[in-house]
């Protein structure tokens, strides 16, 4: 099915234009009229193309933002980093707490502040400042927001889709001072809807309303059942929610004994049921299928570009380790600013030792869906391991026997992101010297999917989405045999992952996504491809 918010750049902060320094602001005190820097990059384009303005956002209509901070020492950040990730580095592993991560990249307490006291100075009420000192959130009606960050924000249709949205005429405008620290202001436009990526169809195979079995996905990829994940957590990302008795059925029928998954809702959650309920369900039951006993948490967020930011930082705060995401959209969706934004959450998790497993999307090699070559982001950022899409067969007794590209599964080069040294060595001309997708594959074939039970009754459902959470499983697994040995998790695995150079990976060779075809080694189908779970776990602990 089509609905995957599609959660799945420039990696370098937006520049600022500068100018004179302003006075620092108290809460309730008048304004001087200083002199304000554009954050570039913040602004939607071509908007009078394919969409048409119907007016202006009512005055008193409520909006929360979220505004955020560029690192300090950004180019030291990106050497930890990689260092911390390499597994060739004496630093590998070695990785920040929050509070360290906060005193050695975050922003000064005094630099907080300041932003603080400029907010509520203009009417807005102040809410969360994460860990990190690099995301703040505010709340204000259009009025107070027009007149905080200096632009107007018009009220729109989509010529396409016929829904409605708003979004600021020009890029937000702040005290010279304030802006620049800030690098985005996530919330002044609602345009964006990620979408989630599970197409679904009914096909025979063993499970009870088609699709492969917990015992084939384990089979086929060489799960052992020493390790179930057991004392690991995972998170998901998701913009909509689940039932548990949907869950309960699936485990049940299984035997998988799986412990009930938790709820964080962010910034009041997903709000009611909707279509993407089945895409829930699926990454849940993905998970138990692979590692069976490993803790759940479901972030649930609002789908908007603020939404997303802070259910990514709300990840990012909790510290677990590794998170599925089934969500995205294509990089010409988004902002720069956006994306920049997203990517500096994703870069402070990598040091912190967290690792993201992104869908690459379901539209082979044209995810914008216009013809020409594109990927999905997150999957393309260079801090995340963009998840492609295969076919698997498995033998009588479960065992892997072949594996194709599967037609659907996103790759490409990225538009946005330069790339990054640990694929230097993998790198193609079609590439053009951007970042290169996907990093590995899994099974998304929906013919047949994956067995779930969803909406009180049994399917088959594929896609990438499911993929992403097959690789978080797998990191889960490692994670808790390296627990084992006394070694540090994963975290960021993409530097590992390609370090292995094939080793414990089922090289994909035959197969097209539409412009590219699978090949021996590294391809724009299906990456390494996918995992033989012992092999690669053996290569990885090293």
């Amino acid at each position: 099915m089509k609905s995957r918010l599609k959660l799945l750049g420039l990696v370098a902060v937006p520049a600022l234009l500068a100018a004179a320094v302003p006075t620092a602001y108290a809460a309730g005190t008048p304004q001087p009229h200083s002199t304000r820097a554009a954050i570039t990059g913040d602004v939607l384009k071509g908007l009078n193309k394919n969409a048409t303005r119907t007016g202006n956002v009512a005055a008193g209509k409520r909006i929360s933002v979220a505004i955020s901070l560029a690192p300090r020492n950004d180019k030291a950040l990106d050497t930890f980093v990689a260092k911390v990730s390499n597994p060739r580095s004496s630093s590998y592993g070695h990785y920040l707490t929050k509070r360290q991560f906060a005193a050695r990249f975050g922003r000064t307490d005094a630099e907080i502040k300041q932003l603080k006291d400029y907010l509520r100075a203009q009417g807005l009420t102040v809410g969360t400042v994460h860990s990190g000192n690099l995301l703040v959130d505010a709340s204000g009606t259009a009025a107070q927001l027009e007149k905080a960050f200096g632009t107007k924000l018009s009220a729109w249709r989509d010529a396409a889709s016929g829904r409605s949205f708003y979004a600021n005429d020009t890029a937000p405008t702040l005290p010279t001072a304030i802006a620049s620290l800030v690098s985005d202001v996530s919330g002044l436009n609602n345009r964006a809807q990620l979408h989630h990526q599970a197409p679904s169809t009914v096909t025979p195979h063993n499970g009870p309303g088609g699709g492969y079995t917990p015992a084939q996905l384990k089979g086929g990829y060489n799960v052992s059942g020493t390790y179930t994940g057991s004392g690991q957590k995972i998170a998901l990302l998701e913009f909509d929610g689940f039932q548990q008795s949907n869950i309960t059925k699936y485990d049940t029928n299984y035997s998988l004994g799986s412990p009930t998954p938790t709820v964080q809702e962010v910034d009041g959650g997903s709000g009611s049921l909707g279509d993407g309920q089945v895409e829930v369900e699926l990454d849940i039951e993905v998970l138990h299928a692979i590692a069976p006993k490993a803790n759940v948490t479901v972030f649930e967020g609002p789908n908007s570009d603020a939404g997303e930011v802070d259910t990514y930082q709300a990840i990012v705060d909790s510290g677990i380790p590794t998170t599925s995401i089934s969500w995205g959209a294509a990089e010409s969706a988004r902002t720069t600013s956006n994306i920049n934004a997203v990517d500096a959450v994703f870069k402070a998790g990598a040091a912190e030792g967290l690792g993201f497993y992104a869908a690459s999307g379901d539209d082979g090699s044209d995810d914008a869906g216009d013809g020409g070559t594109s990927v999905d982001y997150p999957a393309s950022d260079p801090y995340v391991t963009g998840v492609g899409g295969t076919k698997l067969t498995v033998t009588s007794s479960n065992a892997w026997s072949k594996e194709v590209a599967w037609s659907g599964g996103g790759g490409g080069k990225s538009s946005v992101f330069k790339i990054p040294s640990w694929q230097t060595a993998v790198q193609k001309s079609a590439g053009g010297g951007y970042r290169q997708v996907p990093d590995v594959s899994a099974h998304a074939n929906p013919s047949p999917g994956v067995s779930i039970y969803s909406q009180g009754s049994w399917s088959s459902v594929g896609g990438t989405s499911a993929a992403a959470p097959e690789w978080a499983a797998f990191a889960a697994l490692y994670n808790q045999q390296a627990a084992a040995a006394g070694k540090a998790n994963l975290g960021f695995a993409n530097p590992a992952l390609y370090t292995a150079s094939g080793t414990g990976f089922h090289d994909i060779t035959s197969g097209s996504n539409g412009d590219y075809s699978a090949a021996t080694g590294w391809d724009f189908t299906t990456g390494w491809g996918s995992y033989n779970a012992a092999t690669l776990a053996s290569k990885l602990l090293g």
